[in-house]
């Protein structure tokens, strides 16, 4: 089951999602592999600081049209692994320009007994509709929608909508919306409640029930190379957010998510030690 974390706008909270969902979703036992494919680089730098060997990266991985596995990595969190962005990320689209059936590279790459043995793939996406976007839109299952509580994001939604069914048609994929996610969510805000009641009148129920309150450890905690899991005390908001928000996840796609551990991957699959 793989589940891209996309939004064309910028800073509504894609990757402060993709690493925390991925860590709570790992934590309640699912095998969950964080694909790194913005630019940006920002989920590699969350919880490795840097892609260490370039060699071992999705760039890398993409151009030469090889299999993900070869640039997976662990992370600190058990049942967690990264494949890593790498400098080299910010070319690619022009490498995938001229790539045969260039919209499912990486469809193909994740095409390996490794990551068929997992629960789950949680890719982070850039703010943009580039090739790397949309190959990410075409290979995914479900997409988790992150809408930041302001006003200019919820003008974006129109056109994303739009381009995903653009997707669907031209491309015969899935990319069906699993949820819209309210993130820097505070109640002594009135656009907060404006956005979603906004949100929720236009989406119904595909809103998620659960919303991500604004907590400045997003900002702190990848400086430390680490979720909010290792970062904030048990009581913390940021914590009790995102184990709602797995449960939700779990929850919403049901019958598709096979129970966590009921098919161990092989010895003869695991990739490599985290890098340090």
């Amino acid at each position: 089951m793989l589940i891209a974390i996309a939004n064309q706008k910028g800073g509504v909270g894609k990757t402060t999602t993709a690493v925390n969902l991925g860590a709570g979703l790992a934590r309640l036992g699912y095998r969950t592999l964080l694909v790194d494919l913005d630019i940006q680089g920002s989920a590699t730098a969350s919880l490795l600081g840097r892609c260490v060997d370039e060699r071992r990266s999705v760039a890398e991985v993409l151009v030469g049209e090889r299999p993900i596995d070869e640039c997976v990595t662990e992370t600190t969190t058990p049942n967690l692994w990264l494949a890593p962005a790498g400098e080299a990320l910010a070319a690619v689209d022009i490498h995938l320009a001229t790539a045969m059936g260039r919209e499912r590279v990486l469809q193909r790459s994740l095409d390996t007994p490794f990551v068929r043995e997992l629960d789950l793939v949680i890719v982070d996406t850039a703010p943009y509709l580039g090739l790397l976007t949309i190959n990410a839109l075409v290979a995914c299952d479900r997409i988790l929608v992150p809408v930041s509580c302001e006003y200019l994001p919820i003008l974006g939604l129109k056109l994303f909508g739009d381009t995903l069914e653009q997707i669907r048609k031209r491309l015969g994929a899935p990319c069906s919306v699993l949820g819209y996610l309210l993130t820097l969510y505070d109640r002594r805000e009135k656009i907060t409640h404006e956005v979603e009641e906004l949100l929720r009148q236009r989406f119904g129920s595909a809103v998620f029930q659960t919303a991500i309150r604004i907590n400045t450890h997003y900002k702190a905690s990848p400086s430390h190379r680490k979720t909010i899991y290792q970062y904030e005390g048990e009581s913390g908001k940021g914590r009790s957010d995102y184990d709602q928000l797995a449960a939700e996840v779990i929850a919403r796609l049901g019958s598709q998510l096979r129970l966590p551990g009921t098919q161990p991957v092989r010895a003869s699959a695991q990739p490599s030690p985290a890098l340090n």
